[in-house]
């Protein structure tokens, strides 16, 4: 997955490179920065650092990862959050995040995982570090090829807007319903609101039967496809019922008029396995990265139901997983490092790869 929030110490991570949240002097300090120092080698560490120090706030530097499991370690200075200047506080949080991707590519790193820099003692408000990081990262990932981590050691130290938490734990409370014991009768049932993706309760935990499938039609350009009669619709589109998932994608692709890079990016995963979902030969994506690729092409809940069926899922009002990519889906909310980041915070998996 090119980027994702990941729950674990940055320090163990087995990347090419890690970021330091460091000072502007380079040298051994307390939270991430004084814990990187300690898992490389302080001395070792330091002595490097002596000979980079001093940069300026948003300048980013490379060391040795000496004991770490990283090879390298990027350290970049982020800004002290003052709260009369914002505008001047983002713009030198976006440059640490930008400059440490460059000098990453820079020094061939495939993977690289990130502190949310400047948001611990120099006050930078978590929400708002957050936004930066996300905007920052995703943009250079619109034309370079690397796994990117964002590190969060634990829950306090990430926070996604009140606002649309608040709005997804709506949704959830309406939506979603648990599998519950009936101590009664001793039967286990599933309550569940009528939806476009309602099954019977005895195929609801597994697979629907895989559909034989033909051979790929021919793909369309887009050209072609905007030239499309009105009364073919989308759902026109992927309504032949033997069609593949790999070649319904391709022809909902042109379809939307979009490019393969543009959505495999927007879905957050990356090339090589959208290339095997793309050559199809038997290939089923998971439904996670089924679920990305619908909210790549922007496809209604219909859509996107029909879509999964391509590949043996449904939606379900009891996973409440599928609740929270539910909610994003039906307030035409896309953007995919937005939905992750609300999964993360209620301990789900994420959408991609």
């Amino acid at each position: 997955m090119p980027f994702t929030i990941v729950r674990q110490d940055i320090t163990r991570m087995e990347v090419d490179a890690i970021v330091n949240a460091a000072n502007t002097d380079l040298a051994a300090g307390g939270g991430v920065c004084g814990a990187i120092f300690g898992a490389a080698g302080r001395s070792d560490m330091q002595e490097a650092c002596d000979r980079l120090a001093p940069i300026r706030t948003g300048e980013a530097v490379l060391t040795p990862g000496f004991a770490l499991p990283a090879r390298y370690v990027i350290h970049t200075a982020g800004p002290v959050y003052h709260r009369w200047k914002p505008g001047l506080s983002r713009r030198y949080l976006y440059a640490a995040y930008e400059n440490s991707l460059r000098l990453a590519a820079e020094n061939g790193c495939e993977s690289i995982a990130f502190p949310l820099i400047s948001s611990g003692i120099y006050g930078y408000p978590k929400e708002e570090a957050l936004k930066v990081a996300t905007e920052a990262i995703t943009r250079f990932l619109e034309d370079q090829e690397m796994d990117v981590y964002l590190a969060v050691f634990d829950k306090a130290a990430f926070q996604v807007g009140r606002k649309l938490q608040g709005a997804v734990e709506s949704y959830i409370d309406e939506h979603y319903v648990e599998s519950r014991e009936d101590s009664r009768r001793g039967l286990s049932r599933v309550l569940e609101d009528a939806s476009p993706f309602q099954m019977p309760t005895s195929s609801r935990m597994s697979p629907s039967p895989q559909i034989p499938l033909s051979a790929a039609p021919a793909r369309m350009s887009a050209s072609v496809a905007n030239s499309l009669p009105a009364s073919e619709s989308l759902e026109d589109m992927i309504g032949n019922l033997d069609e593949p998932f790999g070649s319904a994608l391709l022809r909902l692709i042109d379809a939307k008029g979009k490019t393969d890079v543009e959505v495999y990016k927007r879905a957050n995963i990356d090339r090589r396995l959208f290339s095997k979902i793309r050559t199809g030969q038997g290939y089923m994506p998971s439904k996670r990265t089924a679920l990305a690729l619908s909210v790549a092409l922007e496809l209604s809940l219909k859509e996107t139901g029909e879509l999964l069926g391509r590949a043996g899922y449904a939606l379900s009002h009891s996973q409440k997983f599928d609740v929270i990519v539910e909610y994003f889906i039906i307030h035409k909310k896309y953007n995919i490092y937005e939905i992750n980041e609300v999964l993360f915070a209620y301990d789900q998996p994420l959408l991609g790869g």
